[in-house]
């Protein structure tokens, strides 16, 4: 599996994770002139701003760490950017989704999901 598959994979699964626990998606993928969030969901009383970073088993950096200051300000804006076009008015929440992509006995494909709410 190529990284941009993974990476699609890995967004994908967390969208049906969320779905599964109620949020609805209301977007994927925006983009803004600040940068891109991968999954923006609704509950009842947020508007849920979800960084996904997929990585192998292994891997040196977790998704949280590379997340760093930088990131968070850019995502950050974008957030603002959607409230402010779409007129949103619930309470902001920003998550992070580390997808973990391993081999499994059989050779094929597994994913491990650690969903972490209101990082900052």
């Amino acid at each position: 599996m190529n990284i941009g598959k993974t990476g699609a994979e890995g967004e994908r699964k967390v969208a049906n994770f969320l779905q599964k626990r109620g949020y609805q998606i209301v977007k994927r993928n925006f983009v803004s002139k600040y940068g891109e969030i991968d999954i923006i969901a609704e509950t009842k009383e947020y508007v849920v701003f979800v960084e996904v970073k997929t990585r192998k088993e292994n891997s040196l950096v977790s998704g949280v760490e590379a997340i760093d200051a930088f990131k968070q300000r850019r995502i950050t804006l974008t957030a603002n950017d959607y409230i402010a076009k779409t007129e949103c008015e619930k309470q902001p929440r920003f998550d992070i989704a580390e997808v973990t992509v391993f081999e499994k006995a059989d050779g094929s494909i597994g994913f491990k999901l650690n969903y972490i709410e209101n990082v900052w």
